[in-house]
């Protein structure tokens, strides 16, 4: 069995509700990272014990939240060192809009894991009309309306993010057994 974590920034609650329902596919601990865009020391030593590290942030104005970006930012010591190099990586987003340019974010998350030595693993779930309803193949992306709460979100969304959350820690325990 592998130790799977959900490092996500969370707005309005929103990627919070998709990052519970890909913790819990994954059966993973779930770290918010704060308004301020920090994690604690022990949030940080979960992340770097784990097998597999999944990624979420809102997409804002085209890709992550600055909180996010500072999270991945502080990241540059497990760079230097390759600590997180293996780690199996993957990622989900949440708009506003159809589009919304989520796709922008997952390509973020993507180029991070890269640089960071990681091994990413995209969405394999056809899309049915409501599992993988936006059709991404990278990694999951959900969207509810502007003015909707994380209650709106639909249920679709929610069974891929689990589903998501289910395939990358059984990718993980696989690479890492």
């Amino acid at each position: 069995m592998s130790k799977t974590v959900v490092v996500y920034h969370s707005g309005y609650g929103h990627t919070q509700r998709v990052a519970q329902s890909v913790a819990e596919g994954a059966n993973a601990q779930v770290i918010a990272i704060d308004a301020e865009g920090n994690i604690s020391e022990a949030d940080w030593a979960a992340i770097n014990a784990a097998d597999a590290i999944i990624f979420g942030s809102p997409t804002y104005m085209g890709v992550v939240s600055w909180q996010f970006k500072k999270f991945a930012d502080a990241t540059s010591k497990q760079w230097m060192s390759g600590e997180w190099k293996n780690k199996v990586a993957g990622g989900f987003t949440i708009s506003a809009n159809l589009s919304g340019d989520k796709l922008s974010t997952i390509q973020y998350f993507i180029t991070l894991s890269m640089q960071l030595g990681m091994v990413w693993v995209g969405q394999s779930e056809p899309n049915n009309g409501s599992v993988n309803r936006l059709g991404s193949s990278s990694g999951v992306m959900t969207q509810v309306g502007p003015t909707s709460p994380a209650s709106d979100i639909p249920q679709g969304d929610l069974d891929t993010a689990k589903l998501y959350g289910q395939r990358v820690a059984q990718i993980a325990a696989k690479l890492h057994a």
